[in-house]
């Protein structure tokens, strides 16, 4: 009977430490349920020599510094630069269905059509590829949006008209965003251009990126 008050403080004692462990397990619980953690999403960018940094390092091109803006601003979103210099839209879509299946991708940024233009393919064949990587994304439920190419008329205002059109009919058929051609913004100054006239040079790259940004923003893929 002398142990009786102790049996009964250290069964007490028992009691309230597994009520306050629990007290912190619910709390922990709690925070852990508040927290909310973004995923990076992907933005897979499929073009050719103007996105693939010609004639210069990697990380002078206009999608690693818009990568790195991305990065600095805490963005959910990150830019996977599969262009390849000389790219067509034949090559791109023989590309892409193999990328799609090794990558997880949210959104498809083609940026493709200039080399078809400025060898004369015929607008028929660019609109078909055009359509099927499309097709190849949408079908995987993959948000596309495509970058309106515009050429030099080396083959005639009529050919050239019809190139243009090429990238509304696929837009509009396919319910996808037409972006401006971003190389307005600096193709008609010569101090933003390298000597063959058709690439943009390192000084161009920062404007192109600031550019891209702005377009992103105003169809809503990036976070406010």
């Amino acid at each position: 009977m002398k142990n009786y008050p102790l049996f009964i403080l250290f069964i007490s004692l028992f009691f309230i430490s597994t009520a306050n462990t629990a007290a912190q397990n619910k709390q922990v619980n709690t925070l852990d349920n508040s927290i909310s953690i973004t995923p990076t999403r992907n933005i897979l960018l499929l073009g050719d020599s103007i996105s693939a940094s010609y004639g210069m390092k990697p990380t002078q091109g206009w999608v690693h510094l818009l990568n790195q803006k991305l990065t600095e601003q805490k963005q959910a979103y990150t830019i996977i630069n599969a262009s390849v210099s000389g790219e067509t839209t034949s090559g791109g879509l023989s590309r892409l269905a193999g990328i799609l299946a090794n990558e997880k991708i949210d959104l498809l940024l083609i940026e493709l059509g200039g080399n078809d233009g400025l060898r004369g393919y015929s607008p028929k064949i660019i609109k078909n590829n055009l359509l099927q990587m499309v097709k190849l994304a949408q079908d995987k439920n993959i948000k596309v949006s495509m970058i309106k190419i515009k050429i030099t008329p080396n083959y005639g205002p009529r050919y050239n008209e019809m190139f243009e059109q090429v990238f509304e009919d696929v837009a509009n058929a396919s319910n996808i965003t037409l972006l401006p051609f971003f190389m307005e913004v600096v193709a008609t100054d010569k101090a933003l251009m390298q000597a063959d006239g058709i690439h943009p040079n390192a000084q161009a790259q920062p404007i192109i990126a600031d550019y891209v940004e702005q377009q992103l923003n105003e169809i809503m893929i990036l976070e406010p």
